[in-house]
Order: C-alpha cells, then sequence, then structure tokens
C-alpha cells in the first residue's frame, strides 16, 4: 500500500521560510513517477503548487508561488522537499504531498489539477501571519 507522509508544517511570519517533506513508501515505484505539492485553504479548492518527475528531475510550478517555492526531491530516500521561502498570509493552507501513477506531470497550475493524482498524503498545515 503506498504511503506518502508530510512533515515540515508550521507557524512562521510573512517572510519566513519553511521546508515540507513528504516521504514515499510501500509498494511504490518512485522512479518513475510524477510527484507534486498542493495546497488547500478553507473555503477554496485544492491548488497545484508544484510538481517534479522523479524520473529525470523536471520541475513545475504554479505562477503564484515561482521564483519563492523550490521542489527537489533525494531519490535515495524517496523523499520530495517543498522549500519555500519568501512566505506570504495568503500561503497559508494544509499543504498535501501527492503521486500519479505515471511518469507526466499535467499543468501544475491548471484547474482541477488534483484529480490526476492517485495517491494523496494526510497534509500538513502551514499558518503564515502578517
Amino acid at each position: 500500500q503506498v504511503q506518502l507522509v508530510e512533515s515540515g508544517g508550521g507557524s512562521v511570519q510573512a517572510g519566513g521560510s519553511l521546508r515540507l517533506s513528504c516521504a514515499a513508501s510501500g509498494g511504490f515505484t518512485y522512479s518513475s513517477r510524477c510527484m507534486g505539492w498542493f495546497r488547500q485553504a478553507p473555503g477554496k479548492e485544492r491548488e497545484g503548487v508544484a510538481a517534479i518527475l522523479t524520473g529525470g528531475g523536471s520541475t513545475y510550478y504554479a505562477d503564484s508561488v515561482k521564483d519563492r517555492f523550490t521542489i527537489s526531491q533525494d531519490t535515495g530516500k524517496n523523499t520530495v522537499y517543498l522549500q519555500m521561502n519568501t512566505l506570504k498570509p495568503e500561503d497559508t493552507a494544509m499543504y498535501y504531498c501527492a503521486a500519479r501513477v505515471t511518469n507526466y506531470c499535467p499543468r501544475t497550475g491548471a484547474p482541477g489539477v488534483a484529480q490526476w493524482f492517485a495517491y494523496w498524503g494526510q497534509g500538513t498545515q502551514v499558518t503564515v501571519s502578517s
């Protein structure tokens, strides 16, 4: 059974940084996947933030986080990271890690992109105060 476990959320002031981690395990061929980070604020739809192709390392970002967030991976640990810098109050949300069953990443900022991801973590809360 595929498991995705996020960690690293917390509360920071605007302008601060956090790094989220997502460890994948359980019958999971990590080397041929699209792994993504999503977020969902209360009353809003889940939106794609960043994605990475685990085979090759190509990365993709939503316009709202480009140049502030960086997605990366440690293939030896089957772990994906999201480094978040210059955080803003509007970044406040529950952040989720997700994985596709294929090695193709749909457009990260597209509406409804979450439907293309089959596996999800439990989420980690990020709160940014002004």
